[in-house]
C-alpha cells in the first residue's frame, strides 16, 4: 500500500481518519501538514477512547491522536526499527527525514516478512573473543552490547526480519550465559537450538555444522556470531540458487590507502612508474555465507575446521563457490576499537 492511503492532513475530522484506517491494514493513519510534516499518528484503539469519552465523529482528529509518536530517521537498520517496535509493543512506526517529513510508515507485517522462508541459519558464537581483552574474560563477545541488544540478539531480529524462524546458535565459550540471553528464541520470534561443542574441542566456524542431527534439505546461512551487519538473507539466497553454487560467500570491497609512495620495479632493477599513496582494493571474506547441505558432507564429523577450509575442500573437489557482493554497512567486532565503532563511539 502506499505511503499516502495511509496518510491524513492534520486539520482532518476523526470519520475522515477512520476511513483512512479502515483503508490500511494496520489499523493506524499518519497525519501530515502542509508540508508532509508528520503531526501526529492515530490508531483505531485513539478514535475508540475518543467516542468512548463523547467525542463526535466530525470532531479534529488532531485532539485524539498521538502528537509525539516515535519515530525513526530515514535509513534506521531494519534490526534497529524491529527492536523500537518489540520493545514498546508497537506496530507501526513512522519514518522521517531531517526536516520532520513523512518518509515511510514501517509496519510489523512488513519487517517481519509473513513468507516464512524454508531455511534456516546457523550463527557461530562459539569463538573466545581473545582479541578484545578483559571484555570478553566473563561475557562471551557475541553477548557486547551495541544500541541495548547484544550483538548476536541483532543478528538473530535480521534473520527473523528475512523470513528465517529456524535458527542453531554453535556455542562453547560462556555457553550458558548464551543460552539463557537468547532461551528458545521466541521473543524474538524464532526458534533457536543450541550446537554445544566440547570446551576441551572448539570446532571452528565450521566444525559445528556437523553437530546439527537432521541437515535441512534446503541451503543454510551461516554467518558469524561476532558481526554488526544489515543484510537481506533472502538476496542471498536468491544468488545462491541463481547461480548453482554449492557455497557463496557474501564478500565487499576493501579499500587501503597505502601511506607511502609505491615504485614498481622491472626484474632488471629499473623503476617503471611510481605512485604517491595509491588505493589498493581486495574482496574480502564478509563471514556471511549460504552453503548446501551436501557441502557439510566435506566436513570431518566433530573434529575442527573453518569456513574458510570448507570453501577450500569445494574447490578442490570441483564444486562451485559463488560471491555475492554485499553494499550494506559491516563490522566484525574484533578489538575494542571495532567494538567502540559499531556502539557508534568512534
Amino acid at each position: 500500500m502506499k505511503l499516502t492511503d495511509l496518510t491524513v492532513h492534520q486539520s482532518c475530522t476523526l470519520i475522515e481518519a477512520l476511513r483512512v484506517i479502515d483503508r490500511g491494514a494496520e489499523a493506524i493513519c499518519c497525519l501530515v501538514d502542509d508540508e508532509s510534516r508528520l503531526s501526529a499518528t492515530l490508531t483505531d484503539g485513539d478514535v475508540r477512547r475518543a467516542l468512548i469519552n463523547g467525542a463526535l465523529l466530525v470532531d479534529p482528529a488532531l485532539a485524539h491522536a498521538q502528537s509525539r509518536p516515535a519515530t525513526v530517521a530515514c535509513g534506521t537498520p531494519r534490526a534497529l526499527v524491529l527492536d523500537l517496535m518489540q520493545s514498546t509493543r508497537l506496530r507501526a512506526v513512522p519514518e522521517i527525514d531531517a526536516d520532520g517529513r513523512l518518509t515511510a510508515l514501517h509496519t510489523l507485517s512488513d519487517l517481519v516478512s509473513a513468507r516464512e522462508l524454508p531455511n534456516v541459519a546457523v550463527i557461530m558464537a562459539g569463538g573466545r573473543g581473545t582479541r578484545l581483552g578483559a571484555l570478553t574474560r566473563d561475557v562471551p563477545k557475541p553477548l557486547m552490547k551495541v544500541a541495548g541488544r547484544s550483538i548476536v540478539e541483532w543478528i538473530v531480529l535480521g534473520l527473523v526480519g528475512d523470513g528465517i524462524r529456524t535458527i542453531y546458535i554453535s556455542v562453547n565459550h560462556g555457553a550458558d550465559q548464551v543460552i539463557e540471553a537468547l532461551g528458545d528464541g521466541s521473543a524474538l520470534g524464532c526458534n533457536v537450538t543450541y550446537l554445544r561443542e566440547s570446551p576441551d574441542k572448539p570446532l571452528g566456524t565450521s566444525g559445528s555444522l556437523t553437530l546439527i542431527e537432521k541437515l535441512p534439505a534446503d541451503p543454510l546461512i551461516v554467518i558469524n556470531g561476532d558481526l554488526m551487519v544489515e543484510f537481506d538473507a533472502s538476496l542471498l539466497l536468491d544468488r545462491h540458487k541463481a547461480s548453482g553454487a554449492d557455497v557463496t560467500i557474501g564478500v565487499r570491497t576493501y579499500v587501503h590507502t597505502v601511506p607511502f609512495g609505491v615504485v614498481d620495479i622491472d626484474p632488471d632493477g629499473l623503476v617503471t612508474s611510481i605512485t604517491e599513496k595509491p588505493d589498493l582494493e581486495a574482496n574480502i571474506n564478509t563471514a556471511v555465507y549460504c552453503v548446501n547441505p551436501t557441502a557439510i558432507a566435506l566436513l570431518p564429523t566433530g573434529e575442527p575446521s573453518t569456513m574458510p577450509e570448507l570453501v577450500q575442500r569445494c574447490l578442490d573437489t570441483g564444486k562451485v563457490v559463488s560471491a555475492w557482493p554485499m553494499a550494506a554497512d559491516w563490522i566484525d567486532v574484533g578489538t575494542p576499537s571495532d567494538l567502540a565503532r559499531a556502539k557508534g563511539q568512534a
